[in-house]
This record gives structure tokens, C-alpha cells and sequence, in this order.
């Protein structure tokens, strides 16, 4: 397999764009000192993110503008959040959610 040298700066160039706003804030921020009502907002942006993930999966509109419920994704998402309340370990949670998705896709 050979390499052209335009896709491998492409490939470079993508990672660079994605890598640099992940990365600055941490780098700006890792010597500063946030106020409290800061610290505690942040905490909540991994809840909102995760929730608007997991409603946009299992709710979604049919042609006749109708909002339906997906439930096989819902099947998928009850264990998933049992695990993640029990064990409160999101690497427990993100192999959960993924063994439980591929059995559902599996048999329905």
C-alpha cells in the first residue's frame, strides 16, 4: 500500500485542527484558578452532553412529523444506565452500553 503525500498532510492537517481545541484550553486554564460557580457549572457539561446523546438516539420524528420512541435503543439504554448509577464507573458504562447495543442490534 503506498502513501500519497497530499492524504498523508491531509491526515496530518485534520489531526492538527482537532488536536489544537482540545488541547489550548487545557494549557490556558491549567495554571489559573476558576472561580467555584465555574468549577460546579463545568461539572455539569458531561451530564448535558450525555443526555442529549442518548435522547437524540432513542426519540426521533417519523415522516408524518410524529414524535416516535426507538426501542430497541431504549432496550439497549435501561442496562446501560443501571450499570452506570451502580457502578458509577464510566469505562464500566461505555463497555456496557456497547455490549448491550450490539446485542440488541444482534437480534432485532
Amino acid at each position: 500500500m503506498s502513501i500519497n503525500l497530499s492524504i498523508l498532510l491531509i491526515i496530518l492537517g485534520c489531526a492538527m485542527v482537532t488536536f489544537i481545541p482540545r488541547i489550548i484550553p487545557f494549557i490556558v486554564i491549567r495554571n489559573m484558578k476558576l472561580p467555584k460557580i465555574v468549577v460546579k457549572w463545568l461539572s455539569f457539561i458531561p451530564i448535558c452532553i450525555f443526555t442529549a446523546l442518548i435522547v437524540d438516539s432513542f426519540i426521533s420524528k417519523d415522516q408524518s412529523a410524529l414524535i416516535s420512541i426507538n426501542w430497541s435503543v431504549l432496550a439497549a439504554i435501561i442496562p446501560t444506565l443501571i450499570i452506570a448509577i451502580w457502578t458509577k464507573s464510566l469505562s464500566v458504562t461505555v463497555i456496557v452500553g456497547i455490549i448491550c447495543m450490539a446485542t440488541v442490534r444482534f437480534l432485532f
